[in-house]
């Protein structure tokens, strides 16, 4: 791996992240393919829409189709062709929300599809994302749900670091980097703590864990201000699990350079469109007959293409072709966010930039957010 950080806008960075299968330009978002598939679309619709990474994960794909069978398979990239870069996250997000039984060697909990018991430890969460064969792998760390008393939060925190200490130890693809994973809550003391301990460790890039799991939007902010104050500039950092409009643009201006949810896809799922200038349900009985495209300022294949009237009878009929449509549509909406703000950075003007996504925005995207994300997890959302 290889990371330059081009041109810095205050704390914004514009950057470069070059890995085994190709180049990701920074700031950048990753669409969640948890079994190695993004809902609805494949490989193709995503470098049509100038996807330059996506993340799968490890707690699914061990369980089916089989981590062993994948790498017989020429791993996730000859799995799914796919051939730019993976993230795989190590499933940590997806055990937690089971309510796994935690010690000190991993964690025991039943599989989702057929109840067996697993045990994963930070060893064998290694083990299979090198079998895998990811650009990036993700270290398994303990996560706490918001608010939790400190003495939880900073138990999980240090026992994040020292499975971090134990996956360096047995990690040895070479044409795979494997991440740290900073955790800590919302109190700044144990972010900052978690940060520095994580960075002497050695990893080559830090996830920012523990967020977007209940906190308010502030304490987010606060905690990744401290974060980008004591992570190294040269390395790049992973806010984990954060794809909404409002995080996206708050969370680039403190530092950070990449991104994943199912936010966009799965609110296309539910027939919510997400554009510049606020989101809305095209369920709605005002677009029956309404010729506009899904938004306006959007170049993507379905705004070129089709009209609300459609996608909208596509939703009240049933029509699978309207999950894909809108799913394509959400995507290209939020990976245009991205090189729109990367340009802003280019241009010195991401402050101006991020005062201007906000000013379009409408109430619809903070409330909705916070109805969507406390649906089940098992989609592979942090």
């Amino acid at each position: 791996m290889k990371f330059d950080v081009l041109q810095r806008d205050g704390r914004a960075r514009r950057g470069r992240l070059e890995l085994a299968h190709g180049v990701v330009e920074t700031p950048n978002f990753m669409p969640v393919g948890t079994r190695a598939s993004v809902k609805t679309v494949d490989a193709g619709d995503l470098e049509d829409l100038g996807v330059q990474m996506v993340l799968a994960n490890t707690y699914h794909l061990m369980l089916r189709p089989g981590d062993e069978l994948i790498g017989r398979l020429g791993g996730l990239h000859g799995f799914m062709g796919w051939d730019r870069p993976i993230l795989t996250d190590s499933g940590g997000y997806q055990v937690f929300s089971l309510g796994p039984d935690v010690d000190e060697a991993g964690v025991a909990f039943r599989s989702t599809y057929d109840g067996a018991e697993v045990f994963l430890t930070p060893e064998r969460a290694v083990e299979v994302q090198e079998r895998l064969g990811s650009d990036i792998a993700m270290m398994l760390d303990v996560l706490v749900g918001l608010p939790a008393p400190r003495p939880k939060v900073e138990d999980a925190m240090e026992r994040t670091l020292r499975w971090g200490a134990r996956a360096l130890d047995v990690h040895r693809r070479d044409d795979q980097v494997l991440f740290g994973i900073v955790q800590g809550g919302v109190d700044l003391e144990l972010r900052a703590r978690s940060a520095r301990r994580t960075a002497e460790l050695g990893f080559p890039g830090f996830g920012i864990g523990g967020l977007a799991v209940g906190e308010s939007l502030d304490e987010r902010n606060a905690a990744l201000e401290v974060v980008d104050e004591v992570l190294p500039v040269e390395k790049p950092r992973y806010t984990m699990g954060l794809g909404d409009t409002r995080g996206l643009v708050d969370a680039i201006s403190r530092g950070m350079d990449l991104f994943d949810c199912v936010w966009p896809t799965r609110l296309a799922r539910h027939g919510k469109v997400l554009t510049a200038a606020g989101d809305f349900s095209i369920k709605r009985a005002e677009f029956r007959d309404d010729t506009a495209p899904l938004d306006a300022a959007c170049t993507c294949p379905v705004c070129h293409r089709v009209s609300r009237a459609y996608v909208r009878h596509l939703f009240t009929t049933k029509e699978p072709t309207g999950l894909r449509l809108l799913t394509l549509h959400n995507v290209a909406y939020t990976v245009g966010l991205l090189a729109r703000a990367r340009a802003a950075i280019e241009a010195g003007r991401y402050d101006e930039f991020r005062a201007g996504v906000l000013r379009a925005r409408n109430s619809l995207d903070g409330s909705d957010m916070a109805t969507m994300r406390h649906r089940p997890r098992q989609e592979g959302s942090r």
